[in-house]
C-alpha cells in the first residue's frame, strides 16, 4: 500500500512510554473493541478473549455481514462461495478453528484444470498423474521441480510462526515478524517481483507465462510482477491439499464470535479519538452509527480489522491525536466474481460437443482479448453424499473471475445460454506494487491495525496469524512484558524452552 503511514517515530517513543502507566498496575482492560467481523476481526476477538480472560468486554463492530470477504450467494436453493473459498492443509489456525467449533470439512469433488491462451488449451490435467508429470517435464524441463522446492522451503520457514505464537512471542511490525521467520530474505521478497525471483531460480519464461501467470490471475487477478512473497502464498494455495468448510467458510467467523462471547454491534465506526483521564489513563472513544442511531463508547484497547486506505472507503476518521494520523497508502484491487447458472460454451475452448469437455476449471494466460481470468464449475457449500459435478452439456453453476463486470456480449460468448447471473465486485486484496513499504501494526499505544499483513499475502490464514500476533502484542504491551516482543534468535529460544 503506497508509502507506510509515517507515524511520528520520535513521538511514538514518548507515547509508548506514557502508555506504560496508562493502566492501573495489574488491572486487566475492561473493554476491548474490534472493528470488522471478517476472518481477521473474528479471530482477533477469539484470541483476545483467550489471552485477556472471561471478564473483559469484547465488542465487535461490523457495518455489513459477518464474514466480510468470506461470503456466499444462493442459486436454486443452494449456497456457493462468492468470496474466499479454499484453505491450505498447512493453515494450522484455520484447522484449529474448525476443530474447536465442531465444523466439518467439505467433501471434495474431483475435477480437472486446464490453461487456455485465447486460442487453444495449452495445458491440461488428465486422469493419469505420471502422464501429467511427463508432459510437464517435456514442456518445461526442470522448472516445475525448482518451483516446488522453492515454495516448500518458504512454507517450511513460514511454519515457524506457529511455534513462536504457541510460546507467546509477538512482533511489533510485519517486518519484525517476517525477519524472525526468514530473515532479510523474506523482507526482500516483499519488494521484489515474483518473475525476477523465479527467473533467477532457473524457472523458464515459458513456465512463468503458461503456469505461474494463470495461477496469479485466478488467485489475485494480477500478474507475475506482484511481490515474490505474495506469489509464494498464491502458489502454495494452488496445490492439491486444499479444503473448505461444510456449510461455508464464513461459518468460521460467526463461530469464533460466539466462542469469544463477543458483543456483535451492527454499526459503522465513524471515528476514533484518544482520551486521557486525570490519571493519564489512555482510552479511545469510538463513535459509530447503526440502526438509525449514533453512539459513542470508550475502550482500553482497539483493534482495527478493516482496510484503512482511502481507496477502500472505510469511513473511519482519526480525531484529536497530537499529530495527524496518516492513512496507509496504496490501493485495493477490484475483482469481479460472477456466479452464472447456465450452459458453458465449450466451443470457445475447442470443444464443439460439450459432452467431450473434460474440465471443471479453465485458467487463462495473459493473452490479449481475454476478458476473464478463470471460469470454474463450482460446488455448493453443502456437498451431499450423492452429489456429482454437472457435466458441460448440463446446466451448471459457474464462477467467473474478471477485472470488470461482464457485458451481455461477453456472457453470451462464454455461455450458450444462462438462467441467472449474480455479480459481486470485491475490493478483494491489495493492488500489489502500489506501496513501497508495509503498513504498521501499532498505530498508537493500544491501537492496532491488522490488515497490514495483507500486503505480505492476502489469505484467511495470513489474517489469522495477524490476529494471533495482535492479541499477543496487546497482552504483552498491557502487562509490560517487553521481553516477549521482537525477540531475536527465536528458534534458539524456542528450542531452549522445549
Amino acid at each position: 500500500m503506497g508509502g507506510p503511514p509515517r507515524l511520528l517515530l520520535a513521538g511514538l517513543m514518548a507515547l509508548f512510554s506514557a502508555a506504560a502507566s496508562a493502566q492501573v498496575d495489574g488491572a486487566p482492560p475492561s473493554k476491548i473493541a474490534v472493528v470488522g467481523a471478517g476472518i481477521g476481526g473474528s479471530a482477533s476477538a477469539h484470541f483476545l478473549r483467550q489471552h485477556f480472560g472471561p471478564e473483559v468486554q469484547v465488542d465487535v463492530y461490523e457495518k455489513g455481514e459477518v464474514g466480510g470477504r468470506l461470503a456466499t450467494v444462493t442459486v436454486n436453493h443452494n449456497d456457493y462461495e462468492s468470496g474466499g473459498s479454499i484453505i491450505h492443509s498447512l493453515n494450522l489456525h484455520m484447522q484449529d478453528f474448525v476443530k474447536q467449533l465442531g465444523l466439518k470439512y467439505r467433501r471434495s469433488v474431483a475435477g480437472k484444470t486446464a490453461v487456455f491462451n485465447s486460442q487453444e488449451v495449452i495445458l491440461e490435467e488428465t486422469d493419469w498423474y505420471l502422464l501429467d508429470l511427463s508432459r510437464l517435464w517435456w514442456r518445461y524441463g526442470i522448472s516445475f521441480i525448482r518451483l516446488q522446492m522453492w515454495v516448500e522451503e518458504i512454507m517450511e520457514k513460514f511454519m515457524r510462526i506457529y511455534k513462536y505464537q504457541a510460546h507467546g512471542y509477538a512482533f511489533s511490525s510485519v517486518e519484525e515478524l517476517l525477519d524472525s521467520l526468514g530473515g532479510s530474505g523474506f523482507i526482500n521478497m516483499t519488494r521484489r517481483p515474483l518473475s525476477d525471483s523465479l527467473l533467477e531460480l532457473g524457472v523458464s519464461q515459458r513456465f512463468i507465462d503458461e503456469v505461474i501467470a494463470p495461477i496469479m490471475r485466478v488467485n489475485y487477478c494480477q500478474n507475475v510482477s506482484i511481490p515474490a512473497f505474495v506469489g509464494a502464498v498464491s502458489l502454495a494455495s494452488a496445490q492439491n491439499n486444499l479444503w473448505a468448510v461444510e456449510g461455508g467458510n464464513k461459518l468460521v467467523c460467526s463461530g469464533l464470535l460466539r466462542m469469544a462471547n463477543a458483543n456483535l454491534l451492527p454499526a459503522h465506526v465513524t471515528s476514533v479519538e484518544p482520551l486521557h483521564s486525570a490519571g493519564d489513563t489512555l482510552q479511545y472513544r469510538l463513535s459509530s452509527t447503526g440502526a438509525g442511531e449514533t453512539r459513542s463508547e470508550l475502550y482500553d484497547i482497539v483493534v482495527l480489522a478493516t482496510p484503512l486506505q482511502d481507496s477502500v472507503g472505510s469511513g473511519i476518521s482519526f480525531r484529536g491525536f497530537a499529530q495527524p494520523m496518516e492513512r496507509p497508502s496504496g490501493d485495493y484491487h477490484s475483482t469481479v466474481a460472477t456466479v452464472v447458472h447456465g450452459y458453458l460454451n465449450t466451443s470457445l475452448f475447442g470443444f464443439p460437443d460439450p459432452r467431450l469437455f473434460p474440465y471443471a476449471c479453465v485458467l487463462t494466460t495473459e493473452a490479449s482479448g481475454l476478458f476473464f481470468n478463470s471460469v470454474a464449475s463450482v460446488c455448493p457449500v453443502n456437498v451431499s453424499l450423492g452429489f456429482r459435478r454437472k457435466q458441460a452439456q448440463e446446466a451448471g453453476v459457474y464462477k467467473v473471475f474478471s477485472l470488470q463486470p461482464l457485458t451481455k456480449a461477453q456472457l453470451k460468448t462464454l455461455f450458450r445460454s444462462y438462467y441467472s447471473v449474480q455479480v459481486t465486485e470485491w475490493q478483494a486484496y491489495p493492488r500489489y506494487g502500489s506501496s513501497p513499504a508495509l503498513p504498521p501494526v501499532e498505530l498508537q499505544p493500544n491501537l492496532y491495525y491488522l490488515n497490514g499483513i495483507e500486503w505480505v499475502g492476502s489469505a484467511m490464514e495470513m489474517s489469522s496469524v495477524a490476529a494471533k500476533n495482535i492479541a499477543l502484542l496487546a497482552y504483552h504491551r498491557w502487562n509490560r512484558q517487553p521481553d516477549m516482543v521482537d525477540q531475536k534468535d527465536l528458534m534458539h529460544s524456542v528450542k531452549t524452552e522445549l
